[in-house]
């Protein structure tokens, strides 16, 4: 198993659809869920430390766990099923009892994130649905663009722009459409965190 960490919530670029990203240890890898705008703003809420003048759902979990003397060990994250992953909570009662629960992942992540309790994922699972992230050439590219902004004026970018924008078709050119654009759904194969609340 590999201890994961929140990278944050990112945008999907076509759907518009929230993300949220775990990250291995190692910062080389992270797994993307898909998730809808409400557990992206309970996962946020949970990496800021947010409080509400009115607990919300997930600070009221973690207050009756607590009245009821569970405390939760940590969150499993184990299986990818027809494009869904699978969580579970593990819990621990007062006297020391093991216990498990199914949890949707997003749910699982915004509970870990207010009790403190560590993230986990299988390893076939982070093989199965992490993107590689190259911190190193990440770093490389922002000095890049830094120098570049750093070496050119304000007349220099103008001028690019201009003759970059007649590089371009003109407004009545007839553009590809979208259905022609992408022929199919990008998100149709990622697994996301769709699947009984």
């Amino acid at each position: 198993m590999v201890e994961m960490s929140v990278a944050g919530i990112a945008l999907d670029a076509a759907s518009r659809s929230p993300i949220v990203l775990l990250r291995d240890p190692s910062g080389r890898r992270q797994v993307p869920i898909w998730i809808d705008q409400a557990q992206a703003q309970n996962i946020l809420a949970g990496i800021n430390r947010e409080r509400s003048p009115r607990p919300l759902s997930h600070d009221l979990m973690a207050q009756l766990m607590a009245a009821g003397g569970l405390a939760l060990d940590r969150v499993i994250i184990h299986a990818i099923e027809d494009n869904t992953f699978r969580a579970v909570l593990k819990l621990t009662n007062a006297t020391e009892e093991a216990l498990e629960l199914d949890a949707r992942p997003s749910d699982a992540i915004a509970l870990a994130l207010r009790t403190g309790s560590s993230i986990w994922m299988l390893e076939e699972v982070v093989v199965d649905a992490s993107i590689p992230v190259d911190a190193e050439a990440d770093a490389v590219d922002q000095e890049d663009f830094r120098r570049f902004l750093d070496n050119t004026t304000p007349a220099a970018l103008i001028r690019h722009l201009r003759r970059t924008s007649k590089d371009e078709p003109a407004q009545d050119e007839p553009a590809q459409s979208e259905s022609a654009a992408s022929e199919e759904d990008p998100e149709a194969d990622l697994p996301s965190d769709a699947g009984s609340p």
